[in-house]
């Protein structure tokens, strides 16, 4: 599950995982990422959602600014653990089958897609 992320979806999430003591430089690594890729900036997330049991920043992509905008992630993530996962319309296998994770890979509650 925890393989180099690989370009072989349409489009995706990358959740960005932080804490109180971390959470200006989530902020900042989301909004970078928003300005120089342009990609879709969610929230920052001060509670749990969904199945991620950190807090987290979604950012949505597609197969187009993968290539450049992942190894900008691993280069400036300085510490933060995040999530990158295929959106194939099953919510389960896009996180764990098709999950890559640049750091340390954080468990999830999977139980949300049952």
């Amino acid at each position: 599950m925890s393989q180099h992320p690989t370009n072989v979806h349409e489009h995706y999430h990358a959740h960005i995982y932080f804490d109180d003591a971390t959470a200006g430089q989530a902020d900042a690594l989301c909004r970078q990422a928003g300005e120089l890729f342009r990609v879709t900036v969610g929230r920052l997330h001060r509670k749990l959602v969904g199945p991620h049991l950190s807090w987290s920043c979604q950012l949505s992509f597609d197969s187009a600014q993968f290539d450049e905008l992942v190894p900008w992630l691993e280069h400036h993530r300085n510490g933060l653990n995040i999530l990158i996962h295929g959106r194939t319309g099953d919510d389960l296998a896009d996180h764990t089958r098709y999950a890559y994770w640049l750091g340390e890979p954080c468990p999830l509650r999977l139980d949300v897609f049952k």
